[in-house]
Parts: structure tokens; C-alpha cells; sequence
């Protein structure tokens, strides 16, 4: 097995794969271009996000027998042209939902308790306990979208809090268990406190949360997205914020994010609706690093040289 790595990951992928007799060749800045003229020659390719790989790259990959993408999504992959070509996936959603789980419920918990706005006024020399009087997670019914890796593990995160309920919803059937109850969508946003992201971005799931799907729910409620940033239409979740519609949103995945994830404007300019969630102090913001910790580095290399070696070995 001939395989080129387009990302850098963590080493031991390399010398696992090296362990198997596997030849593992290392590009991390050539362009798609230059990538393009040599593809031919390898069995596997191993990426993260760094572009896409469509149908015109994978006609140009005729050995191509594995993909391993060290994240949980394969929306940079073509995924129906690459099965058609008996070409292997392997996606590592199992290396980082631990990471995302604990990364949703810090963002939840930081929002309820205004612990990102009492340390910067402390910090700044105000004392203001009334002001951060913050609000108990227990009692509340948590929703879930998407109930997979990611929404198990968040759920499972949970447990421990006395919460009221953990409902999830899902499109596929039969997912609930002993951490979380499967519902339609209405009773979902009939009955939800918090409502927490965790599906793929599919032509499905790209804007989902817009002003008619927040508008039917019954009272107001708390968001946290750490699954893809297009999921989410920011102008409608600001208005949202404004009528208090939503009282208050942790996103670790932006819309404005380009494909790459490496930056976060296709252009330099910062849309007015992101001004705003910079500007309110009921927003928590990060860098879509939910997965991103040094135990997931080491789990997501692990899984795809798990499921490649299974499969090829």
C-alpha cells in the first residue's frame, strides 16, 4: 500500500502504517493542482479538511482503494462517487466525540452561569455578584439533534446533572438509549430548555436553524452548536438572540467558516450578524476546537489506522 498524508496528524499514524509494510508519503503544501498530477500512484489517501476531494480529483485517483479523514464528517468528500468507485471511508467520528461532548457541556454550563462575562469584569476591576447571578442546569429538558457519536456522548455528559430529561431527534429510528428518549420533531421544540447540535452538514442539515424552525418553539431556549457552522442561519439566530427568542447561544462552528476550517472568512470582511454575536455577552465563541484536544489527536489517528488495518490487513 502506497499512501499519500495531505494533512499532518499525529506520528503514530504514520508509524503504525509503516509497522504494516504500508509506504506513507508526506505533502502537506502542495496544491490540489500538483497533488492532482500524481494521485494515480496511491492506494490511500489520509486528509483532514485541507480541500475537497470531488469527482474530478477522485477520476484522477484510479488506484485509490481507502480515504481515511481524521474528523467526524465527510462533507469534503464525494462520498456517493467515491462507494461507486469501491473506494473504502474511514471516517473517525469515535476519536472526538468524547472531546465534543465535554466541549458542549463547558459552553452550557459557561453560558448558565456567565462565567466568561464575571471573569472579564473581575479582571477589569468590577464586582457585580448580582449581575452574574447565574441559573442550574438540573431540572431543565435537554434536546438533541442528531443522536450518533456526538449527541450519545453529550447525553451521556449529562447524566450526572439531574437534568429533567434528555430528548433527542434524529431521522433515522431507533437510536435512543438509556441516556437520552428519541421524539419527533414537534415535541421537541415544544418541551426543549437547551437545544444542542450534532449532526453532519448535508444539503439536509445547511440552514435547519432559521426563523421558521425557531419560531416553533413554545418557549424560549439556549443553543449550542459544535457540529458545522452552515447548519445554522446566523442573521436568524441573531434576530432570534434580539427578541430573546433565544437566550443564549455557545457556537463552536461558525457559518462564515471556509470549507478548510483553517480560517474562518472566505473574505476579510466581518458580517454584521457576526459583529453582533461578538458584541453579546450571551454568546460563548470558539475556534471549532469541540474535537480538537491532545487525547483526540491521538484517538482520531488511532481509529483510522484501526479501520483501514481491519479492513486491508
Amino acid at each position: 500500500m502506497k499512501i499519500l498524508h495531505l494533512d499532518t496528524n499525529h506520528p503514530l499514524i504514520i508509524e503504525q502504517f509503516e509497522a504494516l509494510g504500508f509506504q506513507n508519503d508526506e505533502d502537506y503544501t502542495s496544491s490540489k493542482e500538483a497533488v492532482l498530477e500524481k494521485i494515480h500512484d496511491y492506494d490511500g489517501i489520509i486528509i483532514r479538511s485541507r480541500f475537497s476531494l470531488d469527482e474530478a480529483f477522485l477520476e484522477k485517483a484510479t488506484n485509490l482503494k481507502f480515504i481515511g479523514r481524521l474528523g467526524a464528517g465527510l462533507e469534503n468528500i464525494d462520498t456517493g462517487y467515491a462507494k461507486s468507485k469501491g473506494i473504502f471511508l474511514a471516517a473517525a467520528p469515535e476519536g472526538n466525540r468524547n472531546a465534543v461532548g465535554e466541549h458542549a457541556l463547558g459552553m452550557l454550563l459557561s453560558l448558565f452561569n456567565k462565567l466568561h462575562t464575571a471573569d472579564r469584569e473581575v479582571r477589569s476591576g468590577k464586582w457585580d455578584r448580582e449581575g452574574n447571578r447565574g441559573m442550574e442546569l438540573e431540572g431543565k429538558i435537554v434536546g438533541i439533534i442528531g443522536y450518533g457519536n456526538m449527541g450519545k456522548a453529550f447525553a451521556k455528559k449529562l447524566k450526572g446533572f439531574d437534568v429533567a430529561e434528555v430528548i433527542c431527534y434524529d431521522i433515522q429510528g431507533g437510536v435512543e438509549d438509556e441516556n437520552a428518549r428519541q421524539v419527533g420533531i414537534m415535541e421537541l421544540q415544544q418541551r426543549s430548555d437547551v437545544i444542542s447540535l450534532h449532526v453532519p452538514q448535508t444539503d439536509t442539515t445547511t440552514g435547519m436553524i432559521n426563523s421558521e424552525f425557531i419560531d416553533k418553539f413554545n418557549h424560549p431556549f439556549w443553543l449550542i452548536n459544535t457540529a458545522r457552522g452552515k447548519c445554522v442561519v446566523t442573521e436568524d439566530l441573531v434576530s432570534a438572540l434580539n427578541s430573546k427568542k433565544i437566550l443564549g447561544a455557545g457556537l463552536d462552528v461558525l457559518e462564515y467558516e471556509k470549507s478548510s476550517f483553517e480560517n474562518m472568512f472566505v473574505d476579510a470582511q466581518i458580517p454584521a450578524a457576526f459583529q453582533y454575536l461578538i458584541d453579546s455577552e450571551n454568546v460563548i465563541l470558539s475556534p471549532h476546537v469541540a474535537g480538537w484536544t491532545v487525547e483526540s489527536k491521538i484517538k482520531l489517528a488511532q481509529t483510522v489506522v484501526d479501520k483501514i488495518k481491519t479492513k486491508f490487513c
